[in-house]
């Protein structure tokens, strides 16, 4: 695990406006599962038996918000942490400095999967154009992340939604001057509709915040 500074792969941008704020990491091939754990959220622990640059009796909570790529000029043990099948987190530097001495680069640690904790509802972000939608979903509680999820027209059945990238999901379907309900299942198991979330007046690249939120 070493210092990262900049987020993209599961397209929320700006971290802060997402809900994710700064205690946030890139994940290795082998934790970012091609975006599907984008969201979720871990504690890492310095392993103070392996290291002298642990901060001792620390940890941090951080959410999963981007990908560390691998690199393939490199061996896994020295330079190339991400690859796989490194279990590897590339930290952003304020979440770093809770557990580990910045000068050391690289700590071992401790981690285990957890529940996250957001301030408000689940966010929906619309983008794309005419006959496609890209649908981003921010903040995001419980397990933090989707396992499958469907839109649904005010003239239109159930629609299945597919992940894009990241943590933006796709459907080809024209809903332009609909109301948007939106289904999802989390990958804790839960199931929420977000009835008419989305307003019929709704333009691609707005955002909408809801009330509800998942507990796993």
């Amino acid at each position: 695990m070493h210092v990262q500074y900049s987020g993209g792969a599961c397209g929320y941008e700006n971290l802060y406006v997402a809900g994710y704020g700064i205690n946030n990491v890139a994940l290795s091939t082998a934790l970012f599962n091609d975006g599907a754990s984008c969201g979720q959220c871990y504690v890492i622990i310095c392993d103070t038996s392996k290291s002298d640059m642990c901060k001792p009796g620390t940890s941090i909570t951080v959410s999963a918000t981007n990908f560390c790529p691998p690199n393939w000029d490199l061996p896994s043990d020295n330079g190339g942490w991400c690859n796989p099948p490194r279990h590897h987190f590339d930290m952003s530097q304020p979440a770093w400095e809770n557990i580990g001495i910045y000068r050391a680069g690289i700590i071992p640690v401790f981690y285990q999967q957890v529940k996250c904790w957001r301030q408000g509802g689940v966010r929906f972000t619309i983008n794309g154009f005419n006959y496609f939608e890209l649908v981003l979903v921010a903040n995001i509680g419980g397990s933090g992340s989707i396992k499958s999820m469907s839109v649904k027209g005010t003239n239109t059945a159930w629609i299945p939604m597919f992940r894009n990238w990241g943590a933006n999901w796709h459907c080809l379907s024209g809903l332009v001057g609909q109301a948007l309900s939106f289904a999802i299942t989390s990958t804790g198991g839960q199931y929420l509709v977000f009835q008419d979330v989305v307003p019929a007046w709704w333009q691609f690249g707005q955002t909408f915040t809801t009330w509800r939120q998942f507990d796993y």
